[in-house]
């Protein structure tokens, strides 16, 4: 976790600057690299679901520099990084464990981690940080779980999850070191569940994996570091910032999530939509680059051109989406895009939600008084990763 003083507080995430939604123009990532910024919402799905915008060309000889410190999401052989037959292959891996109907059959057993984390966290004196309490333990307790890590410091897998989304906290030798390291943990793992299989997700990526000739254990080491770091960090980061905007400016809404887990999940929805994961200070929005020429919103993007898929825009485009703060119990009128579309649609997307319903819910009715022992300009912030959420939230009830 990384905490960086600042000469001034930063905003809150529900009230950081997004580009406008428009056509398609002409952009730079912190690196200088030259990009076309796609922010309406019927553009960024065209783009994400366009076979002519992909991954792996970013990593061809002549592709142009995206960060300035290498992280997890740039290793080629990682499953955001493929695409075509290879990318179905790795995908096929492991996406039946995400599907909703395989999601909807753990709804008992996170509805139990929610339940014991609650416990806890009521046990302590006031105030209490919300985010060490709750927060922050329940996606790395969910993930852990899933795929049989329970034996591993959470501190341990916070270190690599840091150090793996960096955006510039940590030096280049400090993130191989770490990704380093996690990969011969992961390399460890798998060759354990190899020689004695668990209940548990690796085991099930180690037997598909070695039910085909055509995904090594390079890979597999790719896949159990992506889903450990993915499966927690966006919920986190998420159900942070939104307990930021629930206990200030949206304050009114926490009767109604705590009525039932319906609508608690209809809130998780606009608050995914409205409330961004990043500021986009480094990578502006899902890096994509076009491999042909391709007309997107009336706009000729050349072949060999990066562009950057802003969702965060597009979730809020007034052609689509009511403007203004959001009704946190009205269904969206469109698909939310906040876990992107297309053939690389975040797996993990059923299982953060049910995560952040049931978090939402049972916190609101457990802790109907729940109130804010912070401003919005007291918050310290976890800074230089990707992602941007409090590193605290002392609370009373």
């Amino acid at each position: 976790m990384t905490e960086r003083s600042t000469s001034r507080p930063l905003c809150p995430m529900h009230r950081v600057t997004l580009p406008e939604p428009g056509p398609p123009r002409p952009g730079t990532l912190a690196t200088g690299t030259p990009v076309w910024l796609i922010s309406r919402y019927a553009d960024v799905r065209q783009v994400l679901m366009d076979p002519r915008f992909d991954r792996s060309s970013l990593y061809a000889e002549d592709a142009p520099r995206l960060l300035a410190v290498p992280n997890l999401l740039d290793d080629p052989d990682g499953l955001l990084n493929q695409d075509g037959p290879a990318h179905q292959r790795l995908r096929r891996t492991v996406q039946r464990a995400f599907t909703p109907r395989a999601v909807a059959r753990w709804r008992p057993w996170v509805a139990g981690v929610v339940d014991t984390l609650l416990d806890r966290f009521a046990e302590q004196s006031q105030p209490a940080d919300i985010v060490e309490g709750f927060t922050r333990p329940l996606p790395v307790s969910v993930i852990c779980r899933l795929m049989g890590l329970d034996h591993v410091d959470g501190e341990r897998i916070r270190h690599w999850a840091d150090h793996g989304l960096s955006g510039g906290a940590h030096t280049a030798e400090e993130v191989g070191r770490a990704m380093r390291e996690f990969g011969e943990f992961a390399a460890q793992l798998i060759a354990e569940r190899r020689e004695s299989p668990a209940d548990d997700l690796v085991s099930e990526l180690v037997a598909a994996g070695d039910a085909t000739e055509e995904i090594d254990d390079r890979q597999l080491v790719s896949l159990v570091c992506g889903l450990v770091v993915a499966g927690h960090e966006t919920t986190m980061t998420a159900l942070g910032n939104s307990v930021v905007y629930l206990l200030t400016e949206g304050r009114d809404a926490w009767a109604g999530l705590a009525k039932d887990e319906a609508a608690a999940g209809i809130a998780a929805e606009q608050l995914l939509r409205t409330i961004p994961l990043s500021e986009g200070l480094l990578l502006p929005g899902l890096i994509r680059r076009a491999v042909a020429d391709t007309d997107v919103g009336g706009v000729a993007i050349p072949a060999g051109s990066v562009v950057a898929v802003a969702t965060n825009s597009a979730g809020r485009d007034p052609d689509v989406f009511p403007p203004g703060p959001p009704d946190l119990f009205a269904r969206l009128p469109a698909p939310g895009i906040a876990f992107g579309a297309g053939p690389h649609h975040c797996l993990g997307a059923w299982l953060a939600r049910l995560e952040l319903e049931l978090a939402l819910h049972r916190l609101a009715a457990r802790f109907p008084h729940l109130r804010a022992e912070f401003t919005l300009d007291t918050i310290r912030w976890r800074e230089g990763q990707i992602t941007r959420s409090p590193v605290g939230l002392p609370v009373g009830w």
